[in-house]
């Protein structure tokens, strides 16, 4: 693909043209400049129509007018860079190589290089694109100087990039367009030269350590954030289906009452039938109201049986602790083995092997089967006994997720809370 901008190898700059390169140079005097298939940015404020080349000077153009939109027209203005120097103002004269002919934009290419040179600075672990970039910036003389380059330039930004020049220009210059070769320092003894060439590979290692620290550092934050989510969306919904549980049992309720106020009419208009049929005086409603104080108490006496399946495992729970008043340890080790199951059934419901229990074995009776109350909240669960009661089992169809998780919080209630059972 054909080059759309110029990039300085000292700061990273995109120029759109060489008038532009050659205005950088004298501004900061730069001087390695390459082709780069980057485009320049070209953000054009939709208020005033001024173009801005990145995010900064947008956000200064914004900080300085108060104008906030900006259209994207990189594409638009986007070609292919001519490399060929700016023409004076005269027009009779033109540009000319040193064949006489007029310069045209040519292919760019990577320089040849001693490739005996740069298969020794291979094999001393130095990347190809360096060491081409080495030896061409040094003028392809020696091996030392090559190292030498590499010290010297070991920070810039594209010292890992390959060397670019136009296939027109005398490969034994050993320069790219626009670029200056540097004079060459001191050369470096063999000992000099290994000592440089370690200590390059092991910062290149140092490196790659650092990244690979700040990429595990990343992967890990990542791995808290999704943790926290996923924890976050539990505890959101075990608290919508504590909110439905309790509206349920609210609406039970209020049923309930509903019939029992029914019931209570009815007694009374039949009661008040009877009457007028007997020829006796209505009933007085000052002489009812005793009685009708005293209904109640009466009914406070009378226990009400659970009426969802929710206080059914609740009230076998409580039984099962008040049953074993003196054993809490062996109490709190039958919840414990109770979530167990009742949680395996739950991650793995097509697991069988979770499903089915043998109730003769040892160490079952011991922490559940052995304890009044253990087996009943089992099939309150959902499990039933077959194989003439040998084995509790719970039918992959009738495994009811609701139901479970009702248990586990059940389960889970009466282990932390020192109070359950005891009111």
């Amino acid at each position: 693909m054909a080059g759309v901008s110029l990039k300085c190898g000292d700061c990273g700059a995109l120029l759109k043209s060489v008038e532009e390169a050659q205005e950088h140079a004298e501004l900061t005097s730069h001087s390695n400049f390459s082709e780069s298939t980057e485009a320049v940015l070209n953000l054009v404020c939709t208020v005033c129509a001024k173009p801005c080349r990145s995010k900064t000077e947008s956000d200064l153009h914004t900080k300085r007018t108060g104008h906030t939109d900006f259209v994207d027209k990189t594409s638009e203005a986007t070609k292919p860079i001519s490399l060929e120097a700016p023409k004076a103002m005269d027009e009779s004269h033109e540009v000319v190589d040193a064949s006489g002919s007029s310069s045209e934009p040519q292919e760019m290419i990577v320089p040849e290089v001693d490739k005996k040179l740069l298969e020794e600075l291979e094999a001393m672990g130095f990347p190809t694109a360096r060491a081409t970039r080495a030896l061409h910036y040094s003028g392809n003389t020696s091996l030392e100087a090559a190292v030498n380059w590499v010290v010297e330039h070991e920070n810039d930004s594209d010292i890992d990039e390959m060397p670019l020049m136009t296939s027109g220009q005398d490969s034994k210059l050993k320069v790219p367009v626009n670029a200056k070769v540097e004079a060459p320092k001191p050369a470096l003894t063999p000992e000099e030269m290994k000592i440089k060439a370690q200590e390059l590979r092991e910062r290149a290692r140092k490196k790659k350590e650092e990244e690979e620290k700040i990429m595990e550092r990343e992967k890990e934050k990542e791995r808290i954030r999704v943790g926290k989510e996923l924890l976050e969306a539990k505890r959101i919904e075990e608290e919508n289906e504590r909110k439905r549980i309790l509206a349920l049992r609210k609406a039970e309720k209020e049923e309930e009452q509903r019939a029992r106020e029914k019931i209570r009419q009815k007694l009374e208009e039949d009661k008040a039938e009877r009457r007028r049929k007997l020829g006796l005086p209505p009933e007085d409603p000052a002489a009812v109201k005793p009685s009708a104080s005293v209904v109640p108490e009466k009914k406070s006496y009378v226990p009400i049986k659970p009426v969802t399946k929710l206080e059914q495992m609740r009230e076998c729970l409580r039984s099962l602790k008040q049953n074993h008043k003196n054993e809490d340890a062996k109490v709190k080790r039958a919840f414990q083995t109770l979530l167990t199951y009742i949680g395996n059934v739950a991650k793995n419901p097509n697991e069988e092997k979770f499903r089915k229990i043998r109730l003769t074995n040892p160490s079952f009776q011991e922490r559940v089967g052995g304890l009044k109350g253990g087996v009943e909240f089992l099939e309150l669960c959902g499990f039933e006994k077959i194989e003439g009661g040998e084995f509790l089992f719970l039918a992959s169809d009738k495994v009811d997720m609701t139901v479970l998780n009702s248990a586990g919080s059940e389960l889970n209630s009466a282990i932390v809370n020192p109070f359950f059972g005891v009111l």
